[in-house]
């Protein structure tokens, strides 16, 4: 039985699930197609990506609506080759953040290879600390096409995630993780921090964003395999098909499908007849507060 579900109050047999929403202020199709899945009521979480153009209105959408369960998405890729961004803090070529035109890499490893530690997450604390200062009551924090899960960085990054009390989008504890040796010390790092309270999870699973036929298929899948006692999370990219967006990727038409198949009546009623539960980070949040008298520095201490 998953420890955070038990502090909640949920049972062994029940079916929990946090549906969450990537990549919120990338563009506008991203933000408008997240005001309508919230009134819709499937999704529970979204994240916003700071340094990109659309996060003013994001802003201004979090303002508006208080109660939305908003994470920071920490970026220091910009993965598009028309449509770009760079660091809110420093753009000297000294950081290793910033490519030869002053924008983020394409690639983690543009950032692995070339960045040092204390840009990386100086960024990344100016980051958070803009969504913060902007109106945003951040539930949780996220690293973009998984920069900081790095074996180099994935210690600093927990620390920071305990240091400011965030839930990380997805940490998950799953056997096959000691057997791949990238995330080894991941693990390592992960199983000192669930000690004081970080949540973990027990499934994670997305939506594909290179098919876009039969998300609907996928999804109920996904649905049909959550585990009972356990925490999950579905994960998946929305926006609405707009000249932007088409014009930004080529994986518009899967970003369109996943916004499409969380509007759909039937997942809706399927997700009620089987009396699955929808969570949010800020519940989880809750939870690592509840905790905050374990000082995560004596978990850290040798290392």
């Amino acid at each position: 039985m998953n420890r955070t579900l038990q502090q909640l109050g949920f049972g062994q047999k029940d079916r929990v699930v946090i549906i969450h929403a990537d990549d919120i202020g990338m563009c506008q199709a991203s933000l408008s197609a997240f005001e309508d899945l919230l009134d819709f009521g499937l999704t529970t979480s979204g994240s916003v990506m700071v340094p990109c153009p659309w996060f003013p209105q994001a802003v201004t959408f979090c303002r508006d609506n208080p109660d939305v369960d908003m994470g920071v998405h920490i970026t220091l890729t910009s993965e598009w080759k028309a449509y770009r961004w760079g660091p809110i803090a420093f753009r000297e070529p000294s950081t290793g953040l910033v490519d030869a035109d002053g924008y983020f890499p394409y690639t983690s490893q543009g950032i692995w290879e070339r960045a040092d530690k204390y840009s990386i997450f100086n960024e990344a604390e100016r980051q958070l600390q803009k969504a913060l200062s902007g109106g945003i009551a951040a539930t949780h924090m996220e690293d973009h096409m998984g920069v900081l899960s790095h074996p180099r960085l994935v210690t600093d990054y927990i620390e920071l995630l305990l240091y400011h009390q965030l839930p990380a989008r997805e940490v998950y504890l799953g056997e096959e993780a000691l057997s791949n040796e990238w995330f080894r010390p991941h693990y390592i790092a992960l199983q000192r921090a669930e000690v004081v309270g970080l949540p973990i999870f027990d499934f994670i699973r997305g939506l594909s964003l290179d098919e876009p036929h039969d998300q609907e298929s996928q999804l109920l899948k996904v649905l049909e395999d959550l585990p009972q006692g356990g925490l999950s999370l579905l994960v998946f990219h929305p926006a609405r098909d707009t000249p932007e967006l088409r014009a930004m990727t080529s994986s518009w038409p899967s970003r369109v499908a996943n916004y499409k198949s969380l509007l759909n009546p039937g997942i809706k009623a399927y997700i009620q007849e089987n009396g699955i539960h929808l969570l949010g980070y800020r519940e989880l949040r809750e939870v690592m507060i509840q905790n905050k008298s374990l000082y995560y520095k004596e978990v850290f201490k040798d290392g």
